[in-house]
């Protein structure tokens, strides 16, 4: 009798531990799935960075980055403000600090 109260115990033991497996796998499960969902948002952010910088080395290159003019070679010397203007809003929206006194 005894030895059957054991191996009841034993069993409802094992049932506990398969029920807190599966519950940790589906956690796990979770957790892979949010990992990779931001893993994509970082790499986009990258991207949009990657964007940022390139369209800002192109302005110091001496083309217009703006709306208005873009692609267009800038004469020597002379900044736009458009293109200014959207380099400031744009590395503000993303925390870049840039040059606050050309405006």
């Amino acid at each position: 009798m005894k030895l059957v109260r054991m191996v009841m115990d034993l069993e409802a033991k094992v049932d506990y531990l398969l029920t807190e497996i599966q519950e940790l796998k589906m956690h796990a499960y979770a957790l892979e799935d949010q990992n990779e969902q931001l893993r994509e948002k970082l790499f986009a952010k990258q991207e949009e960075g990657i964007a940022f910088e390139n369209l800002a080395k192109l302005y110091e290159e001496g083309f217009h980055i703006c709306h208005a003019h873009f692609g267009q070679f800038r004469v020597q010397g002379e900044d736009c403000l458009f293109c200014l203007d959207f380099i400031r809003k744009d590395g503000v929206e993303r925390g870049v600090k840039g040059d606050e006194g050309t405006t």
